[in-house]
């Protein structure tokens, strides 16, 4: 039982490491200190969820209904597209509405809604957190579960550290071209990735 969850734990903590617009949505918050507890909340929560779902057997699901990865995957590459675009004219812009402080506000439910199209609107979170983890999960089966729930952990360890984490680096965005830096890093890594997900799948 405790290796399982210790595997789940590594594996999932490995997957979310990787940039994309969930972990930079998170990013973004804590630095501004904005609803950054009921983000974190909203992105754990969907995390169980998906995982729940890879463990149960959605992996074994999606292969009967390929169809369904096909779709996603389309859906995945504009979401990404047009989320990386937003960024680089972010990026383009010099305006005290990019420092930390003064940035533009937005409200719990605006906060909430956009960490939940940041995850379910994005293939890879079916593909990896569903499908990879649902899969490997099945290797260690009476103790699926705990697999699962050493993978959940991983996932809120990781964002309540990103999350809280990012005060710490607030004096670093205090200034615009910081955030112009981030903006750009974040739309190049988004579009790289639609990119990506339209030629490789």
């Amino acid at each position: 039982m405790i290796a399982a969850s210790l595997a789940g734990f590594a594996l999932s903590f490995s997957l979310i490491l990787a940039i994309g617009a969930q972990n930079a949505f998170v990013l973004r918050q804590g630095l501004r200190r904005a609803h950054v507890g009921v983000v974190v909340a909203t992105c754990c929560l969907s995390e169980a969820v998906l995982i729940a779902a890879g463990v149960a057997g959605f992996g074994a699901l999606a292969e009967a209904a390929p169809w369904a990865l096909e779709a996603m995957r389309w859906g995945g590459v504009a979401f990404l597209t047009v989320y990386g675009v937003k960024s680089l004219r972010a990026a383009l812009v010099v305006s005290e509405a990019l420092t930390a402080g003064n940035g533009a506000a937005m409200s719990r439910r605006a906060a909430i809604g956009t960490a939940l199209a940041m995850t379910w609107a994005n293939p890879h979170v079916y593909l990896d957190t569903v499908g990879l983890l649902g899969a490997v999960a099945t290797q260690y089966r009476p103790d699926q579960w705990s697999f699962g729930a050493g993978a959940l952990s991983a996932s809120c360890v990781f964002f309540v550290l990103l999350g809280y984490g990012a005060r710490g680096l607030a004096p670093v965005f205090a200034r615009p071209a910081a955030w112009r830096v981030l903006d750009a890093v974040v739309g190049a890594t988004m579009l790289a990735l639609a990119g990506k997900l339209a030629i490789l799948g």
